[in-house]
C-alpha cells in the first residue's frame, strides 16, 4: 500500500483564497484592510526568508504589511517600545515579532508585551489558558494547519488514538490540545518517553515535532495511520527533510505529508486567518 500524499500547498492555496474573498468583502462593507506587523531583529538568514514569505502572504489575500527590521544590538528596552506602539496603533491588527531574538533580549518578556488581542502567533499566555479551555480566537499557527491537513484527509479524529511526538510550546502541547477537544484519545512523547515504539505503533495519527532527521521509522507506525511531519531538517548534503523517513514510511500510512510541502504552507495560511479574525473582533465585525 502506498500512502495517499496530504499537499500541503493545496490545501493552503484553499485557506488563503477563502481568507482573500473574505478580506475584499469585510474592506467592502466596513473600509477596514487588516493589517500585520512582522517585527525582526538582526540579521538571520532563515528569518528573513520567513518574514519575506509572510509580507508576500499579505499582499496575495489584500492585507497591509508592516515590516520593522532592527539592528542586532537593539535592546529589549527599545524593542518593548515597539511593540507598545504597534498596541496602540489601529492600522494593526496581528503583531508577530520573528524569533529566535538576539540573546540581549528575553523573548518571553517580549510575547508577553504584545496584546492578547493582537497576538496572532496564539503565544501569549492569556491565549494559551483560552487554547485549554477550548474557548479559543487564536491557534498556533502550525498546530491549526495540521489540523486543516488532517480534515482535508476526511478521516474523523473523534475516538482516534492520537500520539503527538514532541512537547514544545509552539507545537507539541497545543497541538495535543487541538487533538483533545476533537475528542481524540491523545498521548504526548518526548525524550524520556519509554517503549516510544510501541506507544507510537498504537497510533491512528501521529503527528511528529521532534526535530530529528528521519526519526520516525517504519516499524514505529501502524498499518493505515494517517502520519503528520511537522519537522524541517537539513541533511548534510543541503536537503531538506522531516522527522518522519518518508521513503518507508509511505508504504505502511494511508496518509502522509511531505517535506517541504506539507505543514510548511499551512503556517502562513493560519497566520493569515489568525490576522482577519483580529481585525473582525477589533472592530467588532461578526
Amino acid at each position: 500500500m502506498m500512502a495517499n500524499l496530504i499537499n500541503g500547498k493545496e490545501v493552503s492555496a484553499s485557506v488563503k483564497s477563502k481568507v482573500k474573498n473574505q478580506t475584499a468583502e469585510l474592506i467592502e462593507k466596513s473600509g477596514i484592510t487588516p493589517g500585520l506587523a512582522v517585527v525582526i531583529v538582526g540579521n538571520d538568514p532563515a528569518s528573513r526568508v520567513y518574514v519575506n514569505s509572510k509580507k508576500k502572504a499579505c499582499s496575495e489575500v489584500g492585507f497591509n504589511s508592516y515590516e520593522y527590521a532592527l539592528p542586532e544590538d537593539t535592546t529589549q528596552q527599545e524593542l518593548l517600545e515597539l511593540v507598545e506602539k504597534l498596541n496602540d496603533d489601529p492600522k494593526v491588527n496581528g503583531i508577530l515579532c520573528q524569533l529566535p531574538l538576539p540573546k540581549q533580549i528575553n523573548e518571553n518578556a517580549i510575547i508577553n508585551a504584545i496584546r492578547p488581542e493582537k497576538d496572532v502567533d496564539a503565544f501569549h499566555p492569556f491565549n494559551v489558558g483560552k487554547i485549554m479551555i477550548g474557548e479559543f480566537a487564536f491557534l498556533p499557527c502550525t498546530p491549526a494547519g495540521v489540523m486543516e491537513l488532517i480534515d482535508s484527509t476526511g478521516v474523523e479524529i473523534s475516538g482516534k488514538n492520537c500520539v503527538v511526538i514532541g512537547r514544545s510550546n509552539i507545537v507539541g502541547k497545543p497541538m495535543s490540545m487541538l487533538l483533545l477537544h476533537r475528542s481524540g484519545t491523545v498521548t504526548i512523547c518526548h525524550s524520556k518517553t519509554q517503549n516510544l515504539t510501541e506507544i507510537c505503533k498504537n497510533a491512528d495519527i501521529l503527528v511528529a515535532a521532534v526535530g530529528k532527521a528521519n526519526f520516525v521509522t517504519a516499524d514505529m507506525v501502524k498499518e493505515g495511520a494517517v502520519v503528520i511531519d511537522v519537522g524541517m531538517n537539513r541533511l548534510e548534503n543541503g536537503k531538506l527533510c522531516g522527522d518522519v523517513d518518508f521513503n518507508e514510511v509511505q508504504n505502511k500510512a494511508s496518509y502522509i505529508t511531505p517535506v517541504p510541502g506539507g505543514v510548511g504552507p499551512m503556517t502562513i495560511a493560519m497566520l493569515m486567518q489568525n490576522t482577519l479574525t483580529a481585525a473582525k473582533l477589533q472592530n467588532d465585525i461578526k
